[in-house]
C-alpha cells in the first residue's frame, strides 16, 4: 500500500510538473510582452523628441537662409546708395573693395532646405515664379504699373488687410502651393517692393538734386 501511495505521488507530481512549467511558460510569455510594449512606447517617444529637433533644425536652416538673403541685399544696397555717389572716387574704391569682400565671405556659406513637394504643389510654385518674373522683367519699361503689379501680388500672400487690389488668380495659385514656398513667394516679393522703394527715393532725390541745380544755374544767369 505503501508503494502504491509512493508511485501515485509520484506520477501526480510528474503530471504537475509539465503544467508548472506550462504556467512559467504562459508567464514569460506575459512578461515579454509587455517588456515589448514598454519598449516600443520608449522607441516612439524618442522619435517624437527627434521630429521636434528635427523641425527647429529646419527652422534654424531657413532663418540662415533668410539672414543671407538680408546681409547680399544689405550690401547691394549700400554699394547702390546715393551716398556712395556722393563721396571721392578714391573712398568709394575703397569701399566698394570692402562691399565685395563681404558679399565673397557671405556667398561662401551655402545653406539649402529642400521643400518636400507633389507635382500640384511642384506646378504651382512654377506658375507663381513665372508670374513674379514677367512683372520683373518689365520694370524698366513702367515702374509704377510694375510696383502696383507687384502690390497686387504680395496682398494675395498676406493674411492682413491689403492696402489695395487683390490679384485673385495668383492667390489662387499661391493656395496651390506648399507652405514653405508660400513663405518664400512672400519674401520675395516683399524683397522687390523693398528695392523698388529705394529705387524711387533715389530716383527722386536725383530728380530734386537736378531741380536745385537748374535754380542754380538760372539765378546765376540772372
Amino acid at each position: 500500500m505503501a508503494q502504491a501511495r509512493i508511485s501515485a505521488k509520484a506520477s501526480e507530481g510528474a503530471q504537475q510538473q509539465p503544467q508548472q512549467q506550462s504556467g512559467g511558460q504562459l508567464r514569460g510569455r506575459f512578461y515579454r510582452s509587455t517588456s515589448m510594449a514598454d519598449r516600443s512606447s520608449r522607441l516612439l517617444e524618442n522619435l517624437d523628441q527627434l521630429e521636434l529637433r528635427v523641425e527647429a533644425f529646419r527652422d534654424a536652416a531657413s532663418a540662415m537662409e533668410q539672414e543671407k538673403e538680408i546681409l547680399l541685399e544689405m550690401i547691394h544696397n549700400i554699394q547702390n546708395s546715393q551716398d556712395m555717389r556722393h563721396i571721392s572716387e578714391g573712398e568709394r574704391e575703397e569701399l566698394n573693395l570692402t562691399a565685395n569682400r563681404l558679399m565673397g565671405r557671405t556667398l561662401t556659406v551655402e545653406v539649402s532646405v529642400e521643400t518636400i513637394r507633389n507635382a500640384q504643389q511642384q506646378e504651382s510654385l512654377l506658375h507663381a515664379t513665372k508670374m513674379i518674373d514677367e512683372i520683373v522683367n518689365k520694370l524698366l519699361d513702367d515702374l509704377e504699373d510694375a510696383k502696383m503689379r507687384l502690390m497686387s501680388l504680395y496682398g494675395a500672400c498676406t493674411s492682413d488687410v491689403p492696402a489695395g487690389p487683390i490679384d485673385q488668380k495668383f492667390q489662387s495659385v499661391v493656395i496651390g502651393c506648399a507652405i514653405e514656398d508660400q513663405k518664400k513667394i512672400k519674401r520675395r516679393l516683399e524683397t522687390l517692393l523693398r528695392n523698388l522703394e529705394n529705387s524711387e527715393k533715389s530716383i527722386t532725390l536725383l530728380e530734386h538734386q537736378k531741380s536745385s541745380v537748374r535754380q542754380s544755374c538760372n539765378s546765376k544767369q540772372d
